[in-house]
């Protein structure tokens, strides 16, 4: 039932917040948390345990993009973040530190409750889905039902978003897949525009996997095509 979802709002402005809650009010949704300040919201989520969070950029303690790297060290939570900057690069990082979605003030409250939506009914299927066997490629390791990556049987700690390409890719081992097709598998969105957002999502995801970065065994990039992920140990 969508009245089940616990949706925190975090947002330094009483007013946003209010309209925001009546908003989600009216499409069906009454289990909402509000919280004024980043690190209140890191705290409450931890102990709340929100399906989703609407997350607002500029905040008077610790800003958004840092709110949502430190959920994301215990969270996969979705994040739709709010902000007033329409710039290319700061939607960028909210999608780099691990965002999944980002609207620009001024908003239409009803537009971040389709959103909201949408967010949940990609979790949802997600959970329905069958449980799967373990992903294995050479040393890394993908738990795709536990949204856990190993390498050396050591934890990686990945972004949700992360995670994600790194399965698509691994559930695609071996194929090119183009940046286009990548960000519409993962952002679920047209593709104009991408390249950045796909590039600085692999470059993270390098620093991670990769012994060395520069050198990748793993995720190799295809020059004018895309990329794809290999087992370096078979030939």
């Amino acid at each position: 039932m969508i009245n089940e979802y616990k949706i925190m709002v975090v947002d330094d402005e009483p007013d946003i917040l209010d309209l925001l809650e009546k908003s989600l009010m009216i499409e069906g949704f009454h289990n909402i948390i509000k919280v004024e300040n980043g690190i209140t919201a890191v705290d409450t989520c931890k102990k709340t345990k929100p399906d989703i969070m609407i997350l607002d950029v500029m905040l008077p303690d610790i800003d958004g993009y840092e709110v949502c790297k430190q959920i994301r060290q215990f969270s996969h939570c979705p994040i739709l973040f709010l902000s007033s900057k329409n710039d290319e690069l700061d939607k960028i990082l909210g999608l780099a530190v691990g965002g999944d979605d980002y609207v620009t003030k001024p908003f239409s409250p009803k537009e971040v409750a389709y959103r909201v939506k949408a967010q949940l009914r990609r979790t949802a299927y997600k959970s329905k889905e069958t449980v799967n066997e373990p992903i294995k490629i050479g040393a890394l390791t993908l738990d795709t039902d536990g949204c856990r990556a190993m390498k050396d049987s050591k934890d990686m700690e990945l972004t949700a978003k992360e995670f994600e390409i790194l399965q698509y890719l691994a559930e695609n081992k071996g194929r090119v897949i183009s940046r286009e097709r990548l960000y519409e598998a993962i952002w679920n969105e047209d593709s104009f525009g991408c390249d950045n957002t796909v590039m600085v999502h692999i470059r993270h995801l390098r620093e991670k996997l990769e012994n060395d970065p520069t050198a990748p065994q793993y995720l190799i990039t295809m020059k004018g095509l895309g990329y794809k992920l290999v087992n370096p140990y078979e030939k």
